[in-house]
């Protein structure tokens, strides 16, 4: 497996925002926070469906080793109460203990897992290779890279996931910023485009009284 290379999020936290459209139409944002914690990465997402969707708020956080992005723990819920869907590998134990709802279920920790999140993180720092894979709680993903292409001018790499059917958009340069994410759901394909950082406003001057 590829080792991540070029993000330090333990000296250099980062926080975005993904404009999410169906159809060219507005269909909410996703907001990503992602710092050090201890002896690894945190990352939160918060994805607010809206416009064109039905509202609905989706929390996800995952907890990553901090050179191999490799999954330590990852939940999802609305962000409101407790997650509804958790995922934690021990290593000590050898366990990977999967909660959904009131139902858990453990089995043998025998590899190292992404989570939905730590995939996409780990994805950016991907070697110059043309095809490999991640493992899933749920299954194995394949990764296959496709041809060079540009996200709003910017060259980026793109890759396609399956099953899913994802794609992945990449910044080619440092620091490879997730530029755009293409997935697809049963009210057709949701796009995630990169919002430009905002220009700091300029001060105003406050008048005087006279």
């Amino acid at each position: 497996m590829p080792v991540s290379g070029g993000l330090d999020f333990r000296t250099q936290p980062e926080a975005f925002t993904l404009t999410l459209t169906l159809g060219g139409r507005y269909a909410g944002q996703q907001e990503w926070a992602i710092h050090a914690e201890r002896s690894a990465v945190v990352a939160r997402v918060q994805t607010d469906f809206g416009g064109v969707l039905p509202e609905l708020r989706r929390v996800q956080s995952s907890r990553m080793h901090p050179r191999f992005l490799t999954s330590l723990h990852y939940a999802e819920g609305d962000g409101r109460g407790r997650a509804t869907f958790e995922t934690t590998f021990d290593r000590k134990a050898g366990l990977v203990t999967l909660r959904q709802g009131k139902e858990e279920a453990a089995v043998p920790l025998t590899t190292e897992y992404h989570d939905p999140v730590s995939l996409l993180l780990w994805l950016r720092g991907l070697e110059d290779v043309e095809r490999t894979q991640a493992q899933l709680t749920g299954g194995r993903v394949l990764v296959q890279r496709l041809a060079e292409s540009e996200v709003g001018g910017v060259p980026a790499h793109a890759y396609f996931l399956r099953p899913g059917g994802a794609y992945v958009y990449v910044e080619q340069a440092p620091p490879h910023r997730l530029l755009r994410l293409i997935q697809p759901t049963d009210f057709g394909p949701v796009e995630a485009t990169l919002q430009p950082p905002r220009k700091p406003q300029p001060e105003r001057r406050r008048r005087r009284a006279s």
